[in-house]
């Protein structure tokens, strides 16, 4: 066994944690989220997992912790021994009562009563910012109708019910029989725990003992929802890159503290429950180099910019850049970088079009990939290769990944600066101007010795505390090309607006080391 990782399962919910090279006592410095109900069995199995060279898996140990015996919100710091093997788990896990998820019927909405409407404003009042830090804000959603689904039954009907999904949570309606036009009438309401999430609404066709089948899905991010409006929206497939069968009717509110959410920006994002992983695609593959080559074409066209500069290529071009290298140099102090990147952004506010442009030439990019990806899945079922090569398959599928990673972070510097969240785009200016006027009047020793010191005494004050990069971090809320296509990202509108849930236990997990 060269590598090792934990997996963690609490009913149907399962994590999987980092893959670590293989040692007496590997550190993973993780934490998950999961929901617990009290009234419900809550045994958290634990495993730990060994890799080989050639991808092989073999189960190590496992350990049990039940949750129902750990006291409520205090820190519970654990050593687990191992069955089946030497050594133990160290974890730590805190139970936290928190807002839960509510379904109702239209006629009992929750924002119907003015009362309790400003009860939930106040509770989300600048005033409470430092309060409750994790409770970020409350989504409403009105499930009203769809209208024109696909026919999946031979009577040429369908029996449609809908899916919500927010983060790692999710409710649905009930089932309508034999309806192509259904009417749920159904309100659901979330807590907010990253206001940077994606709302997906996903309608199926209900099919006794079988899996359900798929009659269209929509992606709303949260930042851009228009509260108290009816809205009319396009089910989209699966990928969510082309238009499919029928449209959905929804009503959203959003309540949200703005400081709780711009904290809540510059911390780790919570990690999704383990899914399928995500086939092999040439075409993906191909889209994905193409991204990466146009991001490192634009740094070459810069590099070879700025040697026509150097050459004279163009004498007035020369000049007026050998002008600005003296006066900037002779003037040069500090706090001019975070306010040059500061005026990039109000030159780009002032010109957005070339963003959008590019954003209809993706999302035509994106369908003629969808047209050709069809065609290869059916060559696939016929030949069969990819089962046959499946070492092939998952050296590719790697490469798939890390051209995507290159891609998505090059096109999420870029989509900050172009304004295409206008929430993340106002947060780095206001974070660009504090910097600005820091370096300004702070000496630059100060500030390296501040942040020297909070380095070298982070692990003295708190043992257990989890390194995070703030920056990766607010750019992993900042959508890449092919994520503002899918999502179909505008900026939002109107004023915000919810209601609070059930009560419910919520279970934070902390995996620390193995020894």
């Amino acid at each position: 066994m060269t590598e090792m990782f934990v997996q963690l399962k609490l009913g149907d919910q399962r994590y999987k944690s980092k893959t670590l090279c293989k040692s007496a006592n590997p550190q993973w410095q993780e934490r998950f989220d999961f929901h617990y109900f009290s009234d419900r069995m809550g045994i958290l199995e634990i495993e730990v997992w060994g890799k080989d060279s050639k991808k092989h898996e073999e189960r190590l140990g496992t350990c049990k912790v039940d949750i129902s015996a750990l006291p409520l919100k205090q820190v519970n710091c654990l050593e687990l021994p191992l069955e089946s093997c030497l050594g133990a788990l160290i974890m730590s896990i805190t139970l936290t009562p928190c807002t839960g998820v509510s379904i109702s019927d239209l006629c009992v909405c929750p924002l119907a009563d003015p009362s309790e409407r400003k009860q939930i404003y106040q509770r989300y009042c600048f005033q409470n910012s430092l309060k409750d830090m994790k409770d970020i804000g409350i989504l409403q959603v009105k499930v009203l109708k769809a209208v024109d689904l696909l026919a999946a039954d031979f009577s040429g009907k369908s029996d449609p019910f809908c899916l919500l999904e927010l983060g790692n949570d999710r409710l649905q309606t009930h089932t309508i029989y034999k309806n192509l036009n259904p009417e749920w009438n159904k309100v659901f309401t979330f807590p907010i725990k990253d206001i940077h999430d994606v709302l997906e609404v996903t309608v199926f066709d209900e099919d006794g003992d079988k899996p359900p089948d798929f009659l269209g899905k929509v992606a709303i991010p949260l930042l851009s929802i228009r509260d108290g409006q009816q809205n009319c929206y396009v089910l989209k497939n699966k990928d969510l890159e082309q238009a499919f069968k029928g449209v959905i009717y929804l009503e959203m509110d959003l309540i949200y503290n703005p400081v709780k959410a711009s904290i809540r920006t510059f911390t780790p994002r919570e990690k999704r429950l383990v899914e399928d992983s995500r086939k092999l695609s040439k075409k993906i593959l191909s889209r994905d180099a193409d991204r990466v080559k146009r991001l490192t074409m634009a740094i070459w066209n810069t590099i070879q910019f700025l040697k026509s500069c150097f050459q004279w290529e163009s004498t007035l071009r020369s000049t007026i850049a050998f002008v600005v290298f003296l006066v900037t140099v002779w003037n040069f102090e500090l706090y001019m970088v975070p306010l040059a990147l500061l005026l990039l952004f109000v030159y780009n506010f002032i010109r957005p079009m070339k963003g959008k442009i590019s954003n209809i030439q993706d999302s035509q990019e994106i369908a003629d990939i969808e047209e050709e990806e069809d065609e290869d899945d059916k060559e696939s079922e016929k030949k069969g290769l990819i089962e046959r090569l499946y070492m092939v398959q998952d050296i590719v599928s790697t490469v798939q990944n890390i051209l995507e990673e290159i891609a998505s972070f090059g096109e999420r510097i870029k989509n900050t600066f172009n304004w295409t969240v206008p929430f993340l785009s106002l947060l780095a200016c206001l974070i660009l101007t504090v910097a600005t006027i820091t370096l300004y009047l702070v000496p630059l020793r100060y500030i390296i010795l501040i942040w020297g010191i909070n380095k070298f005494t982070k692990k003295l004050r708190n043992p257990y505390s989890i390194d995070n990069n703030e920056l990766l971090d607010f750019l992993s809320r900042v959508p890449s090309d092919v994520q503002k296509v899918c999502n179909g990202w505008s900026p939002p509108t109107g004023t915000p607006t919810l209601r609070s849930g059930h009560p419910q236990s919520w279970s934070s997990t902390r995996l620390y080391y193995c020894e």
